[in-house]
């Protein structure tokens, strides 16, 4: 049997888990005892409140955690990873994405002499300011085995001369084909929202390049005031760009009648409205990915994407903060055809390749 530490923190990586998790199981259900593998998920608590975390553990059947440590800071991930690797022995430490979770989960490996795994390696956005793209580098640094999901991340590895890349397509993709009929049948959120007789917009901005500036927060909301003049916008709004957001800029949101502003929603629920909005806008790199797999356009309100398949075959544009360059980006999409995932993304069976890969890598 092997151990794994898997280490988590925000809700994309709850949800990344989900897959990797499903793919354990049906592991074990298919070998023998000896063969098996154990799963041990931390929690460093980055994401902390009910609607951020926890209920993405319910809805998506992800294992809770056996180790939760209720820490945003860095410093204490990392201490508390390193504590739990020195408590127990492990083979293998999962890592996702590129958050601060990542990242301590990466030092501490490498502190520790623990093999890490790094799920969605080779993404870059060539922008050094964010710092999300640190932490992904360091962990690509540090990782044994990157798992790329598609040839664009793969080939950023190659050209940094990196070795042990196993190109596996995406587990948000695994996750939208498995859930997809399940949100159907699980969630009510259109009927909620009142909108399941209208075209909407939905928009999500929670990136800290944009949630701390006052200026970006401004201009994007004049531009979703303005689209609502011509659909519908859904803005679930994260819990960070309400406490940053100018009182009088969100009174004037939640003011207006064809804007429809809510709570963070849950997996289900944003499948939902990503499958039924006519356009997606966001500045989140995993919402990006999903309204291409299920067909939708996509403004990005960034400068940069690490998904640049979306932009080059052109169902998303780059329109940053700025309010004329996303009413236009809007005008220019608006029920544009979408080209289909599976060209880029795998064929929805990445975690299963993973979980084989490590295997592989921790006997030999």
């Amino acid at each position: 049997m092997i151990q794994l530490l898997t280490i988590i923190g925000a809700r994309p990586q709850i949800i990344k888990a989900a897959a990797f998790s499903r793919a354990v199981a049906t592991w074990n259900a298919t070998h023998s005892p000896s063969e098996q593998i154990c799963e041990t998920i931390l929690h460093t608590g980055q994401h902390y409140d009910d609607n951020m975390s926890e209920v993405f553990f319910r809805e998506l059947g992800v294992p809770s955690p056996q180790i939760q440590l209720h820490t945003q800071l860095p410093e204490e991930m990392l201490s508390g990873v390193e504590q739990a690797l020195q408590s127990a022995h492990y083979d293998g430490v999962v890592l996702y994405g590129d958050t601060n979770s990542t990242l301590a989960g990466a030092k501490a490996a490498d502190k520790m002499h623990v093999p890490a795994f790094h799920v969605e390696a080779g993404l870059r956005s060539w922008n050094i300011q964010m710092p999300e793209e640190y932490n992904r580098i360091v962990a690509d640094s540090i990782s044994q085995l990157l798992f790329t999901p598609t040839d664009t991340a793969t080939n950023n590895l190659k050209q940094e001369g990196k070795e042990h890349i196993i190109q596996t397509g995406d587990l948000m993709y695994d996750n939208a084909l498995w859930f997809s009929d399940i949100a159907e049948q699980k969630s009510d959120v259109l009927h909620r929202l009142n909108i399941a007789e209208e075209p909407y917009v939905l928009a999500t901005v929670h990136r800290q390049s944009n949630a701390d500036s006052e200026w970006n927060m401004m201009t994007i909301s004049v531009a979703l005031e303005r689209i609502a003049e011509k659909t519908k916008v859904v803005l679930p709004l994260h819990p960070r760009t309400r406490k940053e957001m100018d009182g009088d800029l969100l009174n004037r949101l939640i003011s207006n009648p064809q804007i429809v502003l809510t709570e963070p929603v849950s997996f289900l629920d944003m499948i939902q409205l990503e499958k039924n909005a006519t356009l997606v806008m966001t500045d989140s790199g995993g919402v990006q990915k999903e309204a291409f797999f299920f067909g939708k356009p996509c403004v990005i309100l960034r400068e940069e994407t690490e998904w640049v398949e979306i932009v080059d075959c052109g169902a998303a544009v780059l329109a940053g903060a700025d309010t004329e360059r996303i009413v236009r980006a809007y005008e220019l999409l608006i029920n544009k055809p979408v080209p289909q995932a599976s060209q880029w993304y795998g064929n929805g069976h990445a975690a299963e390749q993973m979980v084989k890969e490590i295997y592989s890598a921790i006997k030999h």
